[in-house]
């Protein structure tokens, strides 16, 4: 089978691989049909992920058809699935407190440390857990970003607690953002204020009413903007969702006193936290990478027409054409939101 692979040297290149094997019980080996192309992958190749093995088979956001099971995997041959970016076994001391991206026997592993969805063919661990269904009305691009960045969304969203009546501000109008604008929206969240410095994203983000209002700090600046539509005291709840240099010293000072601040970002570089400077701010931070565990939730919610990532799709390609794909992502930042890879 083709897949495509990363070395040291910062290049990829789609070579031949066996077909994938059934190694524990709880495997299945999913045929890919979609997959797509995130910043994390980018961070694999650029080095910034310790964890990251060498010629692993790049991806992890697809969905696929399953054509081989373990025999403790309670889904069936053909059954269509979304696979979740995280692989979990369920039944490890931070699993059953939902913290699934610290599973002591999963984690990030898809694309990361073991073979991903950049290939025709994938084994997928503990699969019980990691695959989602997907229902006969909902097609294999509704489901798309179900395991990773609709999760992120949703997962920060919630993390913010935010009422329905709170001024969120998200730093970052890109799929993450817009993600966990559109979950904010679907949790009743009335006001919401994106910034990011592309303004084909906030027009974007204005266009499907996942704003009410957008900010280029490139064009105006950020923090008086925010005071002038808060009275003055700043977001009930931030989210920060870019990962730039200076974005994360933005977070906090945009916030007001006793604000909730989410970092779903991942970052280059180290951030620093001024805890002097902040000191009476008195604000709580959430950071870290997604807990994964709502795929089912959120398949509902796409079934039943309540949410959709559609629009995050800017340009269809077929795996051949997976390395122009890249490219195009890389440095097409400010027009592309997401490639879907079609197998």
């Amino acid at each position: 089978m083709k897949a495509l692979i990363w070395n040291k040297d910062k290049t990829i290149e789609v070579v031949e691989k066996e077909i994938p094997k059934i190694i524990s019980n709880e495997d299945t080996i999913v045929k890919v049909t979609y997959s797509s192309i995130c910043t994390s992958d980018l961070h694999i190749v650029e080095g910034y992920v310790p964890k990251a093995v060498e010629k692993t088979t790049l991806g992890h956001e697809f969905v696929g058809i399953i054509v081989e099971k373990g025999k403790n995997v309670k889904l069936k041959i053909g059954d269509r699935v979304a696979v979740n970016c995280e692989s979990f076994c369920g039944k490890c001391f931070y699993c059953k407190k939902g913290h699934v991206n610290n599973c002591e026997n999963g984690g990030w592993l898809l694309g990361c440390s073991i073979d991903g969805g950049h290939g025709e063919y994938v084994r997928v661990p503990f699969s019980n857990y990691t695959l989602t269904k997907i229902p006969k009305n909902v097609a294999y691009k509704n489901a798309l970003f179900i395991g990773d960045i609709l999760s992120t969304g949703f997962w920060s969203a919630k993390l913010a607690e935010a009422r329905k009546d709170d001024t969120v501000v998200i730093i970052g109008a890109g799929p993450v953002g817009l993600c966990s604008a559109l979950s904010l929206r679907y949790l009743g969240v009335k006001r919401i204020i994106i910034t990011d410095i592309n303004n084909n994203r906030l027009n974007i983000a204005k266009k499907e009413s996942l704003a009410d209002f957008i900010i280029n700090p490139n064009e105006k600046d950020v923090i008086n903007e925010i005071l002038k539509l808060t009275e003055n005291k700043g977001a009930d709840r931030v989210i920060e969702a870019a990962g730039a240099k200076n974005t994360f010293e933005m977070s906090w000072k945009i916030a007001r006193a006793n604000a909730i601040v989410v970092v779903p970002a991942m970052y280059e570089e180290n951030q620093i936290l001024p805890l002097p400077i902040m000191y009476g701010k008195n604000l709580t931070f959430k950071t870290g990478g997604v807990d994964a565990f709502c795929c089912k939730y959120l398949m509902k919610l796409i079934r039943n027409k309540k949410i959709s990532t559609d629009f995050l799709i800017t340009k269809e390609i077929n795996f051949n054409d997976i390395i122009e794909g890249y490219q195009f992502f890389k440095n097409n930042k400010d027009k592309c939101l997401k490639i879907a890879v079609k197998y």
